[in-house]
């Protein structure tokens, strides 16, 4: 989904008392998500085009938290609501997201959220199609571990179809994830 790092920028800590956890989505989270996906750098970055607000408000509480097999988690630094990590079916293939808002890009808040949300859900293989100029994401994803598997479109932006493989033989792997 969204770029969290600048062009070129690490998403290195600056400093290492940064407090990344996880939780579920509580209702009032919905309003800083909106905001981070109308953010105009994110949307230019990720190529999405954001929902009007109710169209929002919809597709989450009835697409996402309504969907049991949907595993999705905010992203909190400290107190604050800092976005998003997810996880849905599309086919026979499950694909993760993730959104921050802008305060949180840069500061390896991303990199300690994806491992996180990893250890949830153990699903493999599991994809990403982040927009292909959104170069940080990707690069991001493949230090996870995330490979190259090809392009996809969507619309008329080519995206980069990113595979986080399973286990190599002889390595535990746990199927599913979630909720």
């Amino acid at each position: 989904m969204s770029d969290e790092l600048s062009p070129g920028q690490g998403d290195e800590p600056s400093h290492d008392t940064v407090d990344v956890r996880l939780r579920d989505v509580l209702d009032s989270d919905l309003e800083a998500f909106l905001a981070y996906e109308h953010d105009p750098e994110a949307r230019r970055r990720s190529r999405f085009t954001p929902r009007p607000r109710d169209a929002f408000m919809k597709h989450w509480r009835t697409s996402v938290l309504g969907d049991e097999t949907c595993l999705v988690q905010t992203v909190m630094v400290g107190k604050e609501v800092a976005g998003n990590v997810i996880s849905w079916w599309d086919g026979d293939r499950r694909f993760l997201g993730y959104w921050l808002g802008r305060p949180y890009w840069g500061r390896g808040i991303a990199t300690r959220a994806l491992a996180l949300f990893l250890e949830l859900d153990r699903t493999r293989p599991l994809y990403a199609d982040p927009f292909h100029g959104n170069t940080a994401s990707v690069l991001l994803l493949e230090r996870h571990g995330f490979q190259r598997a090809g392009t996809v479109h969507h619309g008329d932006d080519e995206h980069v179809l990113l595979v986080l493989p399973e286990a190599e033989a002889g390595h535990e792997r746990k199927s599913g994830g979630g909720n």
